[in-house]
């Protein structure tokens, strides 16, 4: 007896060793990977917030009558030709009188953003009582300028390893002591497409472009989805071809993104010859690739519904199409739809796909419709990472930042939508 009694004792320690251990290393892995996101996140978040902030330089720049309106006839079309680079030079140099030469003259003028000469042209346009005067404004600086102000660490680096010269630093020293330094919001970042200088890209471009693809996936991947979904647990009879489909659908879920890129390329671009990288081509690919997601979240929907639903509605008459549309389905909704924003959530961070149908290529203009060239958030943070230049760093952070808060708004909203609308049963 009490041998028994040692053995069972023996058994549960050992049980309760496993148990403890199992726990333990289930711990261990949530602290891990708790660990591994807030590193990542603090990354992500540390240099992209930079992103949202830029800096400007106070300038009193005179508006020289002899460059913008030598006529003095105050002509539109005259003041767009004037060289408005010469009057943001000659602004700076009056901070420092002593410069001379083409190459100071050339480094002095890297402090301004190049865009800023259309927007003194503008700003001229609108406002020629200026003419012959000076006017102090807030320029746009340059991305090198940029980032050494942003990065302060940058400038007790060797003149080689900075982006800028002793001499620029010292100028750029002077000008912070004057006060003549501040940050304000980028609203480039949020107004505006893609551009070769850092201070001037935007994700605009991008996102329009990614709210017209997933136009176009959710149109074309919804319906068709829930039909097939419907059609395969509820009405198509179960034979060796629906089994088929069935294991296929379910393969085709698990299927490499860039797969479909290759089949939309092939068929999209080289058969049907579809506009490059335009919406519409991107939307079809990720309708392909978001199908079999759609699909398998309607058929575990209606599956969850309970069988005396549809026994209910055929006792009262109902024939077993009547049964499904009338009182399955709405009742599986709420599934449907959370497979689906799941799925479009895939959709809008993919960038593979959108690769091979051209989506990569460099686009500066804001696409107009389904049919213009465009590219997407996902495929705009890939560019910016490829890009070399420094400013661009801070950027692809700041488009991932971007990019995961749609991804977990749109969680949010299928968790939402589940909670809200689901029936217990």
């Amino acid at each position: 007896m009490n041998n028994n009694l040692d053995k069972v004792k023996s058994s549960l320690v050992k049980r309760k060793r496993s148990e403890n251990l199992f726990k333990f290393y289930g711990f261990s892995g949530i602290v891990c990977a708790t660990f591994f996101l807030v590193v990542i996140l603090y990354s992500v978040i540390s240099q992209g917030q930079k992103a949202f902030f830029t800096t400007f330089i106070k300038v009193d720049v005179y508006f020289d009558p002899e460059i913008i309106d030598p006529n003095n006839e105050r002509n539109d079309e005259e003041i767009k030709f004037s060289n408005f680079n010469k009057i943001i030079i000659s602004s700076l140099k009056k901070k420092f009188p002593k410069i001379n030469g083409k190459k100071d003259i050339r480094e002095l003028a890297s402090f301004i953003s190049s865009s800023e000469e259309e927007n003194l042209m503008n700003f001229i346009i609108n406002n020629k009582e200026f003419i012959g005067k000076n006017k102090s404004l807030w320029l746009l600086a340059s991305s090198t300028i940029d980032v050494i102000i942003k990065n302060p660490e940058m400038e007790k680096l060797s003149e080689q390893d900075r982006l800028i010269s002793n001499k620029q630093l010292f100028w750029l020293n002077k000008i912070k002591s004057n006060n003549e330094i501040r940050s304000g919001l980028n609203k480039n970042f949020f107004t505006k497409a893609d551009s070769t200088e850092p201070e001037q890209a935007g994700i605009w471009g991008s996102l329009v472009g990614s709210f017209f693809t997933i136009i176009v996936t959710l149109i074309l991947s919804f319906p068709i989805a829930v039909a097939a979904g419907v059609f395969l647990e509820e009405l198509a009879p179960k034979n060796r071809f629906t089994d088929f489909l069935e294991v296929n659908i379910n393969n085709l879920a698990a299927v490499p993104s860039i797969i479909f890129g290759l089949l939309g390329l092939a068929i999209f671009l080289n058969i049907m010859h579809l506009p490059r990288s335009a919406p519409i081509v991107g939307g079809m690919v990720l309708a392909l690739m978001t199908l079999p997601t759609i699909i398998i979240a309607t058929r575990s929907s209606l599956k969850s519904v309970p069988p005396s639903i549809r026994e209910a509605a055929i006792g009262l008459g109902a024939t077993r199409f009547q049964s499904v549309v009338d009182h399955v389905l709405p009742l599986a909704i709420p599934g449907i739809m959370t497979g689906t924003i799941i799925g479009m959530s895939r959709a809008l961070g993919e960038s593979a796909p959108l690769l091979m149908i051209g989506m990569v290529a460099f686009i500066v203009d804001v696409p107009g419709s389904f049919l213009d060239s465009s590219t997407a958030l996902p495929v705009q943070v890939y560019l910016w990472k490829s890009t070399a230049a420094r400013g661009f760093v801070e950027l692809t952070a700041a488009g991932v930042i971007v990019l995961l808060v749609f991804l977990i708004l749109m969680n949010g909203l299928a968790v939402f939508i589940r909670q809200k609308f689901e029936k217990k049963w």
